[in-house]
């Protein structure tokens, strides 16, 4: 059996849109965990299972089109 490694992705966004973007990921029970990092600057992880990888990208490229955020690259 192939061990699946969990997918961590950070985004950067306007603080105001840290609770909207909570509200809509989590309204799609079990595809992502949301955790804000860093209030003041309006950072927030998100802890991906590898099977709903693609189900957050295509979220993700839906809410670019309402709110202005980038993806934090380590």
């Amino acid at each position: 059996m192939e061990k699946s490694e969990i997918i961590v992705k950070r985004l950067r966004l306007e603080k105001k849109d840290i609770a909207y973007v909570k509200f809509i990921i989590e309204g799609y029970e079990g595809i992502a965990l949301v955790t804000t990092i860093n209030n003041d600057e309006a950072v927030i992880e998100l802890t991906i299972a590898p099977d709903f990888e693609s189900d957050v990208e295509g979220l993700l490229a839906a809410l670019k089109e309402e709110i202005n955020f980038q993806e934090i690259k380590e």
